[in-house]
């Protein structure tokens, strides 16, 4: 198939869906005094809620694999594309704080199939030396996502209220759906899948696998708080801390969103290059994993705080990480790819459910000034504990071991 036509027909409509879904998981970074005002919850309850898309987006990673392989990309991708119209439609309706976690969970579950699925469908249709950049390009269309969810979205705002979005968004999620299904060209199922048991029991190898384990604590610290914070607490730590103003704050995470979507693409580029010289994708996660540390580190011991290059930073070596995808697919091989990307992915959004949940928990801990924003101190240490934690997942990846030594001479 031309590259065109791969365009047209792959990558184009999955990339509708990824875009929706970084949007989704964005937006409270914008909406946040919104919600705090109208839902009436304080640093903790909005973690909830904005962590609740990850726990739903979870929560289905493991039986996505296998529906991927027994029913192919589209039928499985346009099916949950619905399912986030759904949410969404329920989300601009809901008028509890509870109404409002159910729905964003379903929004997650909708949602939860836009990686993987493209992948999948990535791994088909494109050459192999190909798979990081056009990777990095498919995660790019993601990073626009994040970059309307902040200033188009708050110029949206000023004539249409949050709930006036969300009908949009079900309406664009609905749309999605209709178009994966109308053009994606199927062939990419197993014609004749193994039974459940033998899928379950290859899940298995997958999590016994000694490199799958050394790689997924930086792929959840890299990827996990990297969108832990630009999905969500980037935008109260600007408001907080540097004390900028609404529209400032949505200029920032403008920017934070535009490195992040050059980065996707860099990053899959660089990787490509670099394995062509002998360079393995461990070494150029760890490089860019030292970047984002550095970056995160400034942030939290607030140097320069209403500055720009730590965002940027932050945004261009923060997803890194995901040259993760592509490496299980050379490790384990096409047979395997789907299902071991989905357990990646599994992990790393329990861990952005978990992160996102316990910093906004952290935060909660001070009380609120009479301007209503939280200490730097609360966000020193929950900032601090996450650049902690990468550090330890670094370590963990770059600790001697025969399956590091396997990764590096076959340049995985």
């Amino acid at each position: 198939m031309e590259a065109s036509a791969l365009f047209a027909l792959v990558f184009l409509p999955f990339s509708t869906g990824y875009f929706l879904s970084f949007l989704f998981r964005s937006i409270n970074a914008v909406i946040f005094p919104d919600l705090m005002r109208d839902v009436g919850v304080g640093a903790a309850g909005l973690g909830l809620l904005t962590a609740a898309f990850f726990i739903g987006f979870a929560s289905v990673q493991l039986p996505l694999g296998l529906l991927l392989d027994r029913f192919g990309a589209a039928r499985v991708q346009a099916g949950l594309m619905a399912v986030a119209a759904l949410g969404a439609l329920a989300f601009a309706l809901a008028t509890t704080p509870t109404g409002l976690v159910l729905a964003r969970a379903l929004i997650g579950v909708g949602c939860a199939g836009g990686l993987m699925a493209a992948f999948k469908a990535i791994v088909k249709w494109y050459p192999p030396q190909r798979l990081s950049f056009v990777n990095g390009c498919y995660l790019a269309t993601g990073g626009l996502g994040a970059i309307v969810a902040t200033r188009p979205v708050e110029a949206m705002l000023s004539f249409v209220d949050w709930r006036g979005v969300f009908v949009l968004l079900a309406f664009l999620s609905l749309l999605s759906a209709a178009l994966i299904f109308a053009l994606v060209p199927r062939g990419d199922r197993a014609e004749d899948p193994p039974p459940l048991r033998v899928q379950v029991e290859e899940l298995r190898r997958i999590l016994r696998d000694r490199l799958f384990w050394r790689l997924i604590p930086v792929s959840v610290m890299g990827m996990g708080g990297t969108l832990s914070i630009q999905g969500l607490w980037a935008g109260p730590w600007l408001a907080d801390v540097a004390g900028l103003s609404r529209v400032e704050v949505a200029d920032r995470l403008l920017a934070l969103s535009v490195a992040m979507t050059a980065g996707f693409v860099l990053t899959g580029m660089v990787a490509d290059r670099l394995r062509a010289r002998g360079v393995s994708s461990l070494t150029t996660m760890a490089a860019g994993t030292v970047v984002t540390v550095a970056a995160l580190a400034a942030i939290t011991l607030r140097i320069d705080p209403t500055g720009w290059w730590h965002w940027l930073a932050l945004g261009l070596f923060g997803q890194v990480t995901a040259i993760v995808y592509p490496a299980l697919s050379r490790h384990f091989g096409a047979a395997y790819a789907g299902r071991a990307g989905t357990a990646n992915t599994l992990l790393v959004f329990a861990g952005i459910f978990a992160m996102q949940f316990a910093l906004g928990a952290i935060i909660g801990l001070w009380p609120r000034g009479a301007d209503g924003r939280y200490p730097p101190g609360a966000y020193q240490i929950a900032f601090g504990l996450v650049v902690a934690a990468t550090l330890a997942s670094l370590a963990w990846l770059l600790r001697p071991g025969q399956d590091r030594r396997h990764a590096l001479e076959r340049v995985v």
